[in-house]
């Protein structure tokens, strides 16, 4: 994946950007044994060879894995009620990633981690509108009038909550699911809509985020996502 020379210093911890962008304009920073005087110019961390006054520079790795969360962890790093956490089921070297977004602890389904602040921004600010996808269980019968509330928005604690897509998969008296697709991701949002529907949320999985696929990833196994993935997330948002 392709960066900003700056960028890639800041992160390698050589300068802030500002000051990367200097000692660039100085002439003081080559890739690939080439000197570069001006700014623009992008590398990519897992190819090129990038030093400062002839001194090799050292990129912290960047991490990003999809992750099926199970029921029953929560996505912080730690919790104060001492419930299971997302950084219990990996290497004990990789504890300190970060989810991207949350899902609470009695939902499942595909979410990512990462160390990398601007992958992360880019995947949950609501302006870059990369779209999730859900499979949800409610208790009752979802009628048809009540997709059409989910796609024209309903309301709850002062905010808009609307699906870009919903369609019932399978409906009952007792039991229905549905298959939503949303963009801004607000919290709880998935549950808070049904519940103003006067519909209960029995199971709640994500199943896709922008082109990933929670496929068959089971619960509590994770992957590290390849590098055309991350290029589509980014290009998508």
């Amino acid at each position: 994946m392709l960066e900003r020379l700056q960028k890639y210093l800041a992160a390698a911890g050589v300068a802030s950007r500002r000051a990367s962008e200097q000692l660039i304009l100085a002439g003081r920073v080559s890739v690939n044994g080439q000197p570069v005087r001006e700014l623009g110019v992008k590398v990519n961390a897992a190819r090129d060879r990038v030093s400062v006054d002839g001194r090799p520079t050292q990129p912290k790795r960047k991490l990003y894995l999809a992750l099926h969360k199970p029921r029953g962890y929560v996505c912080s790093r730690q919790d104060e009620h001492g419930r299971p956490t997302l950084g219990e089921l990996l290497p004990k070297e990789w504890a300190g990633l970060y989810s991207v977004g949350r899902l609470d602890f009695n939902s499942e389904g595909l979410i990512f981690l990462t160390n990398d602040g601007d992958f992360c921004l880019r995947l949950t600010h609501p302006r870059y509108g990369i779209r999730k996808h859900y499979r949800v269980t409610v208790a009752g019968c979802v009628t048809g009038s009540a997709l059409t509330e989910l796609r024209r928005g309903v309301f709850d604690q002062g905010e808009r909550l609307k699906a870009a897509r919903a369609e019932v998969i399978a409906a009952g008296p007792s039991r229905s699911v549905v298959e939503l697709e949303l963009v801004e991701g607000r919290n709880r949002e998935v549950r808070r809509m049904f519940e103003t529907l006067g519909l209960a949320v029995k199971e709640l999985r994500r199943t896709q985020i922008g082109k990933i696929k929670l496929g068959e990833l089971r619960p509590g196994r994770w992957r590290t996502l390849t590098e055309s993935e991350i290029e589509s997330l980014l290009s998508t948002a």
